[in-house]
């Protein structure tokens, strides 16, 4: 939500069922307080966009420290939270806030915090011989994050929206001539004209053999008639990401790559159709890689079914050959299988879906066709 340009994060009611549900996280697993730092993380519990700041989150207290830049921002993003203005280095600031907190145990995302980071807090503690133990955290916000409340939901379905609208339009300006680049910069024109606050990542647009390279980057390459154009992009909405990647071919498409166009066709249908609440990442991975592997393709399919989308692009559940996350009712992600022939071209086809009732709701609407 926003008022006079500044954003206000969650609506309060939802922000305290978010704090409920992290401070049972945290007694659970034995820990006084929690140290939030990932900027996706500081939005999606307390509504700050700055750059910097860090979460201090326990049983009684929900603290928001950050420097002089932000300290105004922060008071009107992240109404309910204690407002501390940070000083110059983490040791002049950080013993004070925790000192008389009564804490034994503080933890930390262990996956986000670098181990400068790390040796600068335990500095900081040890300088002022603080009794504060530091215990990483693993996954904690990533789980409570994963199961989308309603309001998320509508951001993302707006986003996906935003790039649907935006993919239409762009296959009209596909012609043999215009390079990578160029599309690329007309897509992200259309995103913002349509109302996306910005890209959600960098968007991809590769033609011919580039379209083999699961995570190319536009180039000046000009798109020639007969190639496949592979585009992977998406929009963001109140911070929230959509992603969408559709294959289209300009002219007549090469003989083997339609047939492996219709072969990850198979595939996305198949994990979109039979995917299931209480699947793990892995058990959904196989419903699209049984069809590749069987077609002949085991090879070239080289990356995970799907990815969790919110707040960042790439988010828990992870959905692979080797992922033991579980699938749950209100989980996003996305179904992106893929092929890719090195030298030839490559196909992936990826939509955005929402489980709801055990099962798979399709958020994406754009084109599937084949031909431009």
């Amino acid at each position: 939500m926003t008022r006079n340009g500044v954003n206000e994060g969650p609506p309060r009611e939802s922000g305290m069922k978010r704090l409920r549900k992290l401070r049972a996280s945290i007694a659970e697993r034995g820990l006084d307080a929690l140290l939030v730092s990932q900027p996706e993380n500081r939005r999606y519990l307390s509504g700050f966009t700055g750059s910097a700041g860090w979460l201090f989150i326990s049983e009684r207290k929900a603290v928001l420290a950050t420097d002089f830049r932000y300290v105004e921002q922060a008071k009107a993003e992240s109404p309910g939270f204690e407002i501390v203005r940070t000083e110059r280095e983490l040791r002049d600031w950080l013993p004070g806030l925790v000192s008389d907190s009564g804490w034994r145990k503080l933890g930390f995302e262990a996956a986000v915090v670098s181990y400068d980071s790390h040796q600068k807090l335990s500095e900081a503690i040890e300088a002022k011989k603080i009794s504060l133990e530091l215990v990483p955290a693993i996954g904690l916000m990533d789980h409570l994050r994963s199961i989308k409340e309603p309001e998320e939901l509508d951001s993302i379905t707006r986003a996906v929206a935003l790039a649907d609208t935006a993919f239409e339009q762009a296959k009209r300006l596909l012609r043999p001539g215009i390079t990578e680049e160029e599309v690329a910069w007309e897509i992200e024109k259309l995103l913002h004209q349509g109302g996306s606050e910005g890209v959600a990542f960098e968007i991809t647009v590769a033609s011919g053999s580039n379209s083999a390279l699961p995570h190319a980057r536009p180039t000046e390459k000009r798109i020639r008639s007969g190639e496949p154009i592979l585009i992977d992009m998406g929009a963001r909405v109140k911070g929230y990401c959509s992603d969408l990647s559709r294959t289209v071919f300009l002219g007549e498409a090469d003989k083997t790559l339609r047939q492996v166009y219709d072969i990850v066709s198979e595939a996305q249908a198949a994990a979109t159709e039979r995917v299931q609440s209480g699947m793990s990442g892995s058990q959904a991975d196989e419903l699209a890689r049984s069809v590749i592997d069987q077609s002949g393709y085991k090879e070239n399919f080289g990356h995970g079914l799907g990815h969790g989308v919110g707040l960042a692009v790439h988010e828990f559940p992870r959905l692979g050959p080797a992922s033991c996350d579980w699938l749950a009712d209100g989980m996003v992600f996305t179904v992106e299988p893929g092929i890719y022939l090195p030298g030839q071209g490559g196909v992936r086809i990826e939509d955005l879906v929402v489980l709801t009732n055990g099962t798979a709701r399709v958020l994406s609407s754009a084109s599937r066709d084949l031909l431009v």
